[in-house]
């Protein structure tokens, strides 16, 4: 695998699919002029889903389409049919994404093969007017539009899940070392900074198995951002343990297995989170004449430092049986220490307050009312301005919720601009609280209120990218 193919950070920026409207139709047939209202109801967006793919090992696809929208559910239609429903758009990642917000909090941490997480749920389809029908209200002469789909921007950051890491310089000898004990062929040559991506290798001793991950040589600095280093360390945030890999045979004058450790040593806390980690040190290259003297001087300092020590040959499987016994040993004792937290964070749940009253009422700097929360909100978004009926039903749905007793409370006048949401999406209205709602006491036409003809409030939604627009209806209280 090249560099080129290998991403392990992309942004995500999902669009979920929009709720079809619902259908305003009422039946007619000989005889029966007006058969009662049979409009549909418009069919729910499609989500986004993450699903953890085991064939998935990159996140280079959206690297290059960070964009991602999923379809919109159809409108309702008469005699009584809903909109078919928007496709779920499922996107393959690997094992191990971290997915965090714009301000970088863990949404989810997606391990274990087949785990889902909707990123982004679509809009939920508007109602029909034979679904709005009531025995107050016979004959609805306006349904609910569909909802919009959620829209969010979420980062995407793979970290190899792997038993034990393989840490040291460039040319250390992970690579060969990884390709000894499993069936992994990384690329390896005589020159710094081969291994361009994380490898990793399952391996078999006796009954254990385990996961390798041979990480990108490490260098001074690596922990800043020179080298490899910063790219790749977070491969080693999931591991429960660490095999130094000195190199015992390097040519290098102003380097020694004793110096290499203190570097990469260093680099590990600078990064921090892996100071609990267990360590064993790996002393490679011992076939060569140098090498083997080498690796019986510096054990005992090594030792002195309380690490368990093996010196081995990756190129002739020396020692190799011991250094695997002992890292099938050191993870046993890292997964059974009852200090380790063996809960990794997967999803965040944030559920509200059982006595969340379903909308919050204040005042900003300009002396608008401000009315935000779930269901105003979405009631807004089902609305059709364009229909008097329609907004006569908001009206009575806020009443109800009792945002016109909260705007009382606050000291709101008649004729106070009111805001339903927040930003460009916005709407505004002149209050007018001598209007009682409940529409069913008035005896109107279809697609009409009697409140909004004659009180001829002025309601106007308010976009920042045009200004606003007037409309010509009731205050949505």
């Amino acid at each position: 695998m090249s560099s080129v193919s290998f991403i392990d950070q992309a942004r995500l920026l999902a669009q979920a699919g929009s709720g079809g409207n619902g259908c305003v139709s009422v039946h007619r047939e000989k005889f029966k002029p007006l058969g009662g209202p049979d409009g549909g109801n418009g069919g729910r967006g499609g989500d986004i889903i993450l699903v953890v793919d085991p064939s998935s090992t990159t996140l280079l696809d959206f690297h290059y389409s960070p964009h991602r929208t999923a379809t919109s559910g159809r409108h309702g239609q008469g005699g009584h049919k809903d909109g078919p429903q928007g496709d779920d758009l499922i996107l393959p990642v690997p094992e191990g994404t971290v997915l965090r917000d714009t301000h970088g909090n863990i949404i989810a941490d997606l391990l274990g093969v087949g785990t889902r997480f909707v990123v982004a749920r679509g809009g939920a389809g508007g109602l029909g007017n034979a679904a709005l029908a009531s025995s107050k209200r016979r004959a609805p002469g306006f349904a609910l539009l569909g909802e919009p789909g959620e829209k969010v921007e979420l980062t995407l950051e793979l970290k190899s899940v792997a038993d034990i890491a393989l840490v040291g310089y460039p040319s250390a000898g992970k690579s060969s070392l990884i390709a000894a004990i499993s069936a992994a062929r990384p690329k390896i040559a005589e020159y710094p900074f081969t291994t361009l991506v994380p490898n990793l290798g399952v391996v078999e001793i006796g009954e254990h198995r385990f996961t390798v991950a041979d990480v990108p040589g490490l260098i001074p600095g690596a922990s800043e951002g020179k080298g490899l280093g910063l790219e790749f360390l977070r491969h080693v945030e999931r591991c429960s343990a660490l095999v130094h890999v000195l190199d015992c045979g390097t040519l290098e004058s102003d380097r020694d297995p004793i110096h290499d450790f203190e570097v990469i040593e260093a680099e590990l806390a600078a990064y921090g989170g892996l100071n609990d980690r267990p360590r064993i040190v790996a002393l490679n290259k011992i076939d060569l004449p140098d090498g083997r003297a080498m690796a019986e001087m510096v054990s005992e300092n090594l030792r002195a430092r309380g690490l368990e020590v093996y010196p081995i040959s990756a190129a002739t499987r020396e020692g190799i049986t011991e250094l695997l016994y002992a890292m099938a040993a050191l993870i046993n004792r890292r997964l059974k220490d009852p200090k380790v937290a063996q809960e990794a964070p997967r999803i965040v749940l944030r559920p509200k307050a059982v006595d969340d009253a379903g909308f919050e009422v204040k005042q900003d700097k300009h002396g608008r009312f401000v009315i935000t929360g779930v269901k105003p909100e979405r009631w807004v978004h089902q609305t059709n301005f364009s229909n008097e009926e329609a907004v006569g039903y908001l009206a009575d749905r806020l009443a109800r919720l009792g945002v016109e007793k909260a705007l009382f409370k606050l000291g709101a006048q008649p004729g106070c601009e009111v805001l339903i949401g927040e930003g460009e999406d916005a709407t505004g209205f002149q209050w007018e609280p001598t209007i009682e709602a409940g529409v069913e006491h008035f005896h109107t036409r279809r697609g009409h209120d009697v409140r909004v003809e004659t009180v001829q409030l002025g309601l106007h939604k308010e976009r920042a990218d045009n200004g606003g627009e007037d409309w010509s209806e009731d205050d949505a209280q």
